[in-house]
């Protein structure tokens, strides 16, 4: 455990340290895209994130090489570079594509070409474990197809979850250390070294995700774009691929006796082989959403648009902030869960345990659609958006004597009709504290003159 923190933060280490000139060399370069009619920030951000965390991951890869609990990886196993050249092939592509804006065709074609150089070099499923049946061998043709599949979905998932600041590296760093989590304990558990690959892409994922989320939380200074959202995209998908269609589950020893009993047993087994799926649950959900949304309007499953989950969150009344930390909530619950069950599949605590987490996550998702209000006592303990409206009207006449007023704030209709200026900030205002960027509201603040007419 302690080479994987050492590895951990030195990715971190390395991906915080160069995402700052990243960023100086994204403005130089022009990778500054102007604001789309679907984005949520409001002035151009460089992108090319990316670069700092494909860095990120070669240190990562280096400085376990040279450990000696973990340069086994290396001499027993090619997965490690197999990783590293899908991974420098996918990472060149989304340069190319924050730079110039490549066709979503080309992409995809790159990203199956990245899948097939990691399967050229044994990054591949060799077989599957079905419940009630034991260990299935594959085909290399069934092998490919169902490596590549995954990898792509994967991407694109990752990539289609990228719309807030933090939102695609925290949810990858959560399914991460899920993963991690998964595969440490079949490694050092069942002592099957087939899983210490896995093992390590996801301590280096996390390290490359750590290292880049304080320069990309609200408000973020830089985006990862699309060479930053593919590849955590890759490094998620060969972990899943390794711990799941490499690792020979008979093993472990849990198809022993009759067909119910084996399947019985080896439950846990088969539920995280669900696992790639479940900790990008969300991510999978919103691509599907959003294909099928996309092609009942007619439109091309590729065109972009603002219906995604985080686009909806800030619909209904969230702020930025708390949109993404919903995603993270909802990322955990499912992630840790599955893991949680695949450990204690006979306890039902756990399964009590998530489904009242889960009725706190919808309580939460439903937050804004019920706003209380705090009696007088306790206001000084609750965020302002509880508190009671306490704004002073002038008297009518010293209002029209003196004409309108310049106060550089937004205004609100009061229950009488009146105008009343409001400070940005204060719950009520479309948009305020950032609630909705999505909204129509003006980016220009009223210019006209005291006395004057529009």
């Amino acid at each position: 455990m302690r080479d994987y923190l050492l590895t951990l933060c030195v990715t971190a280490a390395v991906t915080y340290l160069l995402t700052g000139p990243v960023r100086k060399f994204a403005i130089a370069t022009g990778a500054m895209p102007e604001i789309r009619a679907r984005d949520v920030h409001r002035e151009p951000t460089p992108r090319l994130g990316g670069i700092a965390m494909f860095f990120g991951l070669c240190a990562g890869l280096l400085v376990a090489d040279h450990l000696s609990n973990l340069n086994s990886v290396f001499e027993l196993s090619n997965e490690p570079r197999a990783l590293l050249s899908g991974a420098a092939l996918i990472w060149i592509i989304g340069v190319l594509d924050d730079k110039f804006e490549i066709d979503a065709l080309i992409k995809l074609g790159g990203q199956m070409i990245a899948a097939g150089v990691m399967v050229m070099q044994g990054l591949t499923i060799l077989w599957i474990p079905v419940p009630g049946v034991g260990t299935v061998s594959l085909t290399s043709w069934q092998g490919t197809l169902l490596t590549v599949a995954l990898v792509v979905i994967t991407i694109n998932a990752v990539n289609f979850v990228d719309g807030l600041d933090g939102l695609a590296a925290g949810m990858v760093c959560i399914a991460a250390a899920a993963f991690f989590l998964y595969s440490y304990r079949i490694w050092f558990g069942y002592m099957l070294e087939a899983a210490a690959p896995a093992t390590l892409f996801t301590a280096i994922l996390m390290g490359m995700c750590l290292g880049f989320l304080p320069h990309n939380m609200h408000p973020a200074r830089i985006f990862m774009g699309d060479s930053g959202s593919m590849l955590i995209g890759l490094v998620l998908a060969a972990a899943a691929i390794s711990v799941t269609g490499q690792v020979d589950m008979d093993a472990l020893k849990l198809f022993e006796g009759g067909t119910r009993e084996a399947t019985h047993a080896a439950l846990p087994v088969f539920i995280p082989l669900l696992l790639p799926l479940t900790i990008i649950a969300i991510p999978i959900a919103d691509l599907v959403l959003a294909i099928v949304r996309r092609t009942w309007k007619g439109q091309s499953p590729f065109a972009a648009d603002r219906g995604h989950l985080h686009h909806r969150l800030l619909e209904i009344g969230h702020s930025h902030s708390r949109a993404v930390l919903i995603m993270y909530f909802w990322s955990a619950l499912i992630a840790f869960g599955v893991v949680a069950y695949s450990v204690h599949s006979a306890s039902m605590w756990i399964v009590l345990l998530i489904v009242a987490l889960s009725a706190v996550g919808l309580v939460l998702l439903l937050l804004p659609r019920f706003t209380p209000r705090a009696p007088r006592w306790a206001e000084a303990f609750v965020p302002p958006r509880y508190r009671r409206s306490r704004v002073r009207r002038q008297p009518q006449a010293a209002v029209s004597a003196a004409g309108p007023v310049e106060t550089g704030f937004p205004e609100i209709e009061d229950e009488l009709g009146e105008r009343t200026p409001v400070a940005a900030g204060v719950q009520g205002v479309h948009g305020a504290n950032g609630a909705t960027a999505i909204g129509p509201r003006s980016r220009f603040p009223d210019r006209r003159k005291a006395g004057t007419r529009g």
